[in-house]
């Protein structure tokens, strides 16, 4: 993987690079995250399409500039990222926050977004949750137990988090106003009106993937996206947690591929 930067708004935004196809997919990352939590997948979809995987404003190695980090900034820096990376356009996937971001910015029309997946996306749900806790202790006091703790929690069965994203999530909160980052953005996305009038508005087509013991984000929260999204397709992955694209990302990919390429996932 390539790693490059963007400049967008005066802000530089790191990202990822892999593939060689015209056509391009772009990943967004969740709360606290940053653009290796796809590392599992990207050669999977770069074997057929260009991948971009960003830091998100904030995030990662990606600029932190004083700001709220609300769901609409999210949005506009992700556009303008968008008019870098991509200006022909292209597939857009995002999970949790990605996934309310992804639908931000589907929902303003914009003709250069191809088609949309999204996992377990934020914007509904405005409670805490246990795993939800867990992970925010865990962002502003990073040891390896929290974050090992935290992980434990977002995942399904009993599958345990690789070393190398406990490192990467340690590495990246312990950057200079990272903590000052999630906090803003938690306060945004709380405060921010419920995504689901703006999720009507999405003329493209959708996958919804969601997984069946997800403890961050319940997936008592699918049908509720899926009955707002006019062309939209849930599939749920049995046994998975909040991050199926880690957790079985063979199986992930799959669902995602079929769509893209115009066949019902199965």
């Amino acid at each position: 993987m390539l790693e490059r930067f963007a400049t967008v708004e005066g802000n530089r935004i790191r990202y990822l690079e892999e593939g060689n196809s015209g056509d391009t997919v772009v990943l967004l990352h969740g709360l606290g995250g940053m653009a290796e939590r796809w590392s599992s997948v990207i050669p999977l979809f770069s074997k057929n399409y260009r991948v971009i995987a960003p830091d998100m404003i904030g995030y990662g190695r990606s600029d932190k500039p004083q700001t709220d980090y609300t769901p609409e900034f999210f949005k506009r820096m992700t556009l303008g990222l968008l008019d870098v990376v991509s200006p022909s356009g292209a597939y857009m996937v995002g999970t949790s926050l990605g996934g309310e971001i992804v639908a931000e910015c589907a929902s303003t029309k914009n003709h250069r977004i191809k088609k949309v997946v999204m996992v377990a996306p934020a914007g509904i749900m405005k409670k805490s949750t246990p795993a939800l806790d867990a992970y925010t202790v865990a962002a502003l006091y990073p040891t390896h137990e929290s974050v090992r703790l935290a992980y434990s929690m977002m995942m399904g069965g009993d599958r345990k988090s690789s070393d190398a994203a406990v490192e990467n999530f340690i590495s990246s909160m312990t950057r200079p106003n990272a903590k000052m980052v999630f906090i803003s953005t938690l306060l945004g996305m709380k405060n921010s009106p419920p995504i689901k009038e703006k999720l009507g508005l999405i003329n493209v087509p959708v996958l919804l993937i969601w997984g069946t013991q997800d403890r961050m984000i319940p997936v008592s929260f699918a049908k509720e996206f899926e009955s707002s999204i006019p062309n939209c397709n849930l599939v749920l992955m049995e046994g998975c947690g909040h991050i199926p694209y880690d957790e079985r990302p063979e199986e992930f990919s799959r669902y995602v591929l079929d769509f893209l390429s115009g066949n019902k996932p199965k």
